[in-house]
């Protein structure tokens, strides 16, 4: 299983994390130190609407030593053209414009199912996207995922909206039940390297980890030494 430490930029700086580590290109320095071989990389400001920081991403994607996976509020085919293009090898398009079938045919078609990742972002097996005008749908995430698998995707990354941030545990059961014949990363409520081991044990393909890691409950070697 991979381990995605998450760093999460709003006002060009690293969110929730303290005055210390709250530069974003030290942050990745700092898990390239710990072995870390992905980071998740999210711009808030563009996830909310509130703006960009592409200054920063572009800096830290010319920096990174590691491969990047980039997400967070990426809806349309020129944000993912301009992330790939910047030097981000994985994009996650996100859970509002994941049921666009064209739209992921057309990215699919041009950039490979390696470089371009799915977000479903689900309540009670709903798709729910955050940060959406519809924040609930009545598109299945089981059923959504199906038809990614069969149009070629290869990576979705699966939220529970309701455990993101909370430090609750993740809902792996959610994550399992999107797992035939995807690699399914799951992301929210990641507290403990119980739940680490957990994911693993679900045969799941990657784990994003972001509150834990700031808030010191566990550090960054540590996770990667328990899903190694």
């Amino acid at each position: 299983m991979e381990l995605y430490p998450a760093i999460d930029v709003q006002g060009g700086r690293v969110a929730r994390a303290p005055a210390a580590h709250a530069d974003p290109l030290a942050a990745l320095e700092r898990c390239a130190r710990a072995g870390a071989r992905w980071v998740h990389l999210v711009d808030l400001d563009r996830a909310h609407g509130r703006g960009a920081n592409d200054a920063v991403t572009r800096a830290c994607l010319r920096a990174a030593p590691m491969r990047v996976q980039v997400g967070g509020g990426v809806s349309s085919e020129s944000a993912v053209d301009e992330l790939l293009s910047w030097g981000a090898a994985r994009v996650v398009l996100g859970a509002a414009s994941a049921p666009d079938a064209a739209l992921v045919d057309r990215l699919l078609a041009r950039h490979g199912a390696e470089r371009l990742a799915v977000g479903i972002d689900a309540h009670d097996g709903v798709l729910a996207p955050r940060g959406s005008a519809q924040s609930a749908t009545h598109i299945v995430a089981r059923d959504l995922a199906r038809r990614l698998r069969a149009q070629g995707a290869r990576t979705v990354v699966y939220t529970d909206v309701t455990r993101d941030g909370t430090l609750g545990g993740p809902d792996l059961g959610g994550a399992r039940a999107l797992a035939d014949g995807l690699e399914v990363i799951v992301s929210g409520g990641i507290a403990s390297l119980d739940d680490l081991r957990a994911a693993r044990a679900a045969g799941l393909a990657g784990a994003i980890v972001g509150r834990a890691l700031h808030e010191a409950k566990f550090t960054l070697a540590e996770a990667l030494a328990c899903v190694a």
